[in-house]
């Protein structure tokens, strides 16, 4: 995905973020244009998966 996908559907992929792991907080998935390395590093501390794995998990949303 990339980061114009991610842009447009950023509230639509963040409610399913947050369905598939209830742990999520809206301040782990603040989107900041220009910040999606910070984003993806947040996301592998909390769910505990490389930056590929969680690339691959928002894909498959």
């Amino acid at each position: 995905m990339n980061t114009q996908s991610i842009k447009g559907n950023w509230n639509e992929l963040k409610g399913k973020l947050k369905q598939k792991y209830a742990d999520l907080t809206d301040d782990d998935l603040l989107y900041t244009e220009g910040k999606e390395d910070e984003l993806y590093g947040k996301l592998q501390q909390k769910l505990g998966k490389t930056k590929d794995e969680v690339k691959k998990e928002i894909d498959s949303l």
